[in-house]
């Protein structure tokens, strides 16, 4: 019996070591105030401008493997014609504005506030909106583009 207690002693003991050496892993929570704009003003946020479009963007989750991310982002108007491949595998959903598709054959999507695509890295075509605030989750297998 004390072998046993022993043993027990010596693994919980192995156990709190282990444990303290391990760092709690949380998931991305994005919370109604944050899907309500206050996501934009965490300092983490990051801010780029491209002529007279302002975007701002904020990674709520980047993978271990760094292929893998989530997070919000907010843009004005813009309209950019895609001639090499998209990159990545985007899921997006549209809290507010949107945006419209007019994939390489001319097919033409448009999607609303409260509606959500995702778009293959292969995808090539034109993006228009008048602006937009979306969720987005993105798959990369090299990595790039997050």
């Amino acid at each position: 019996m004390k072998k046993i207690l022993l043993a027990a002693a010596v693994l919980a003991v192995a156990g709190i070591a282990v444990s303290a050496h391990h760092e709690t892993v949380l998931p991305a929570k994005i919370s109604k105030e944050e899907i309500a704009g206050r996501i934009f003003e965490r300092p983490d946020m990051t801010e780029t401008t491209h002529g007279s479009n302002t975007t701002l963007d904020v990674t709520t989750l980047l993978s271990s493997d760094k292929k893998f991310a989530s997070g919000m982002y907010r843009s004005g108007k813009v309209r950019a014609e895609i001639t090499e491949p998209y990159g990545v595998d985007e899921f997006m959903y549209f809290i507010e504005g949107g945006v419209t598709l007019t994939s390489s054959d001319g097919s033409k999507q448009v999607i609303d506030a409260g509606e959500a695509v995702t778009i293959p890295k292969e995808w090539t075509g034109i993006w228009d909106t008048d602006g937009y605030t979306k969720i987005w989750v993105i798959y990369s297998e090299d990595g790039s583009g997050l």
